[in-house]
């Protein structure tokens, strides 16, 4: 497998992740990203490092830094939202809004059946996105998602709770088997930098959500 690249300088490299391929190497062993770090470090000395995380199941953009000390750069920009992320996402049926800003309080559970999930709480960890909807077809809708914040699930929680319908696919928070995947993708990203120009990369949109008759234009 070759891993896309869409951004590339001295210090960051932005990559399209494929749908169902995890970043760190499952317990349970399997392929993950993590077997491509070699290669990503493009003739550099040092190994790239991702900046946050995707879910296994979402494809598209993924912010890897090459060195330490930009690592802790981006990592301090996302912690003060200073980046832009922009999602697309498929829902399992058409939304009554056509827009809107969903704020949650987020927080985990887990039991021993049903494993762990993040759920809607008061006294949860702030969340924040903003969605539109942009295209319907049959029974289903494109969403586009752009979230301020980034908590672990966040666009899946808040389109099964915040929009009520949630990720055609998503096995946690909707129906498993209405897709082959959770159909979100990470479909651009933009980060300010001081001194230097901003990183900016934009993911096509991946065969799956073109087999929906989907188009990101």
């Amino acid at each position: 497998m070759t891993i896309p690249i869409l951004y590339e300088d001295a210090e960051a490299l932005v990559i399209d992740k494929p749908a169902g391929l995890p970043i760190e190497k499952p317990r349970a062993g399997g392929p993950s990203l993590s077997d491509h770090w070699e290669e990503l470090k493009l003739g550099f000395h040092r190994l790239p490092a991702p900046s946050h995380r995707i879910d296994t199941d979402t494809s598209g953009c993924l912010l890897l830094a090459r060195n330490p000390r930009a690592l802790r750069r981006f990592a301090s920009a996302f912690a003060e939202r200073q980046v832009s992320k922009r999602y697309l996402g498929i829902l399992s049926e058409i939304p009554g809004t056509r827009e809107g800003t969903i704020e949650l309080g987020l927080t985990k559970i887990s039991s021993e059946k049903g494993g762990w999930r993040m759920i809607a709480a008061r006294r949860g960890k702030p969340s924040v996105t903003h969605w539109r909807l942009i295209a319907e077809i049959g029974h289903h809708a494109l969403v586009e998602f752009r979230p301020e914040t980034g908590r672990t699930h966040q666009i899946r929680v808040h389109a099964a709770s915040g929009i009520g319908i949630p990720l055609l696919g998503d096995p946690i928070y909707g129906k498993a088997g209405s897709a082959p995947r959770t159909m979100l993708h990470s479909a651009g990203i933009e980060m300010p930098r001081y001194g230097k120009d901003p990183i900016i990369a934009r993911a096509p949109l991946p065969a799956d959500f073109v087999d929906q008759g989907f188009t990101d234009e």
